[in-house]
């Protein structure tokens, strides 16, 4: 978990190096979520701009949009997702959903703790 950080809308970015990020969505997002049946991606070379939508899954329980934790590039997105979305159930912290390129600020995201700390006040 180490370069991993997270956001209070329940996003988390893994930092690869210094211009590389995975993002997905955390434990308590597909949790809350319930059975994912379908994740609507940007494209390779489309932007994606911190704190705003880049894309949205649908579960059956409700529609939710994904928040970028970062700014940059869609380099590649996680096509595996388009026909097996449940994977996002099945480990949500193991599975990245785009990876991004940039020069990225850090200055938003929470650490682990700070993340669990936000959960536990219940947000």
């Amino acid at each position: 978990m180490e370069n991993t950080f997270f956001t209070a809308s329940h996003e988390w970015v893994k930092f690869l190096d210094d211009n590389h990020a995975e993002v997905g969505i955390t434990d308590y997002a597909q949790h809350a979520l319930g059975d994912i049946v379908y994740v609507n991606l940007p494209e390779a070379g489309d932007k994606v701009m911190e704190a705003s939508r880049f894309g949205d899954v649908e579960s059956v329980k409700a529609v939710s949009d994904l928040i970028s934790p970062i700014s940059g590039t869609v380099v590649e997105t996680n096509d595996v997702l388009v026909n097996t979305p449940e994977k996002l159930n099945e480990d949500a912290m193991g599975t990245w959903i785009l990876k991004v390129e940039g020069n990225f600020d850090r200055t938003g995201l929470l650490t682990k703790k700070q993340y669990e700390t936000l959960l536990a006040q219940g947000h």
